[in-house]
């Protein structure tokens, strides 16, 4: 049996809050096991004075000094979770202060998490799941070339999308809505085999991501059933030759939104989620159909108008809509609306998430909604940088697990 990945927590709160055995039932069902590290009391004091950061939680100053004693090496562990409450500022800066210390200062992959009383394991998993693939996978994640024929499979929320490749290039790609999860899989999958000109037991492997990668992968008998943390970033920098050194990589889908921060490859710290679906691709099919256009024109209709000239809470995906309602009947121009709500996504997503990875170029976009135009240009002010959208970008799931999955194609 595989030894467990062994997950060193730092946190204030959840164990008052009833939040701790979630935490260890999303660990251990990734074959995780969550343990506190140890230090002398003595070091307590001398780690948290050394360190700099003047807080007052006593669990707070715990946690940085078993922070430093990770660094140092007098601790080992895996990987690290991170986890204070949502509700504490004094905690929200030691969280990020610590996820940007140990990311800088050692190989340990990190997640950092703002807890709430209702978090469960389900919230919980695919960060866990990412965490303990990159300890386990390392060499894995590592690789920098698809060989063989493989498929991937990105079973989405909102689409569901394949891809097949053979030495190190995409001949076929399938992509449509996501309805029945088993059928529109087949379907995509059939369709990419058609235009690669190839029959299904010409793949040599399989790989599966997304929300339905168990199910689908299970169905189809994949070799490689992965979450998308670190399927996604790996094809995101396939895609756009950035393999080695630093880069940053944004996907903002249909459900949730994920920030990685990537050193050759391989993820070190991200985030995923949003507070409400107006921080999601979801809010800006809304806005098209409101608008009276496709989702595909919204981003060249963006880049026409101007964000300032319109209000937009967009925090809530019905109060946004409402802002959006309330703009053209008082005469904003749908060109207007339209790079309001682009703008409206991109600020909440720098706001939410990109506070919580260490922000390095090249900054990458990728997902469906790398193809409006209006948002890539929005994120791209607000981070003050040229963003980078890599080809085949809203099929950089299935693309990520295909090449993944050409580690498990067997010698003959």
């Amino acid at each position: 049996m595989t030894p467990p990945v062994r997950i060193a927590q730092l946190s204030c709160g959840p164990e008052y809050s009833g939040v701790q055995h979630e935490i260890n039932t999303a660990a251990k069902e990734v074959n995780g096991e969550i343990f506190y590290p140890d230090i002398a009391l003595k070091d307590v004091q001398h780690d948290f004075d050394i360190f700099g950061l003047d807080v007052r939680s006593p669990d707070l100053r715990l946690a940085i000094a078993r922070a430093k004693a990770l660094v140092e090496g007098r601790v080992e562990a895996d990987a690290v979770f991170i986890a204070t409450c949502f509700r504490c500022a004094e905690g929200a800066i030691v969280r990020n202060e610590l996820r940007h210390y140990i990311h800088e200062n050692s190989k340990l992959p990190v997640v950092s998490y703002s807890f709430t009383e209702r978090t469960t394991s389900g919230t919980l998993l695919t960060r866990m799941e990412a965490l303990t693939t990159i300890a386990r996978r390392r060499a894995l994640l590592a690789r920098e070339t698809q060989q063989g024929i493989t498929l991937g499979l990105d079973s989405g929320s909102a689409t569901t999308k394949a891809v097949v490749m053979k030495d190190n290039k995409i001949i076929g790609t399938g992509w449509q809505p996501t309805i029945e999860v088993l059928k529109s899989a087949q379907e995509v999958i059939s369709h990419a085999l058609g235009e690669a000109g190839i029959q299904r037991d010409d793949v040599q492997a399989v790989g599966t991501t997304g929300y339905g990668r168990f199910l689908v992968g299970k169905e189809i008998g994949a070799d490689l059933i992965q979450e998308e943390l670190t399927v996604n970033s790996k094809g995101a920098v396939f895609l756009a030759d950035r393999q080695h050194g630093p880069a940053t990589v944004i996907d903002i889908g249909g459900m949730d939104n994920k920030a990685i921060s990537v050193m050759d490859g391989i993820p070190g710290t991200f985030t995923m989620g949003g507070i409400c679906a107006g921080a999601s691709g979801r809010f800006l099919e809304m806005t098209a159909k409101r608008l009276g256009v496709e989702i595909t024109e919204l981003g060249p209709l963006a880049m026409k108008g101007f964000a300032g000239r319109v209000p937009m809470n967009s925090y809530c995906i019905v109060f946004g809509t409402q802002s959006l309602v309330n703009a053209l009947a008082t005469g904003s121009t749908r060109e207007d609306v339209a790079a309001a709500a682009c703008h409206s996504v991109a600020e909440q997503v720098f706001e939410q998430q990109l506070q919580e990875v260490d922000i390095k170029e090249p900054v990458l976009m990728v997902g469906g909604t790398s193809l409006i135009e209006g948002l890539v240009f929005a994120m791209g002010e607000l981070l003050q940088t040229k963003i980078v959208v890599p080809p085949y970008s809203q099929y950089i799931g299935a693309v990520g697990s295909a090449l993944l999955a050409s580690g498990f194609i067997k010698d003959d």
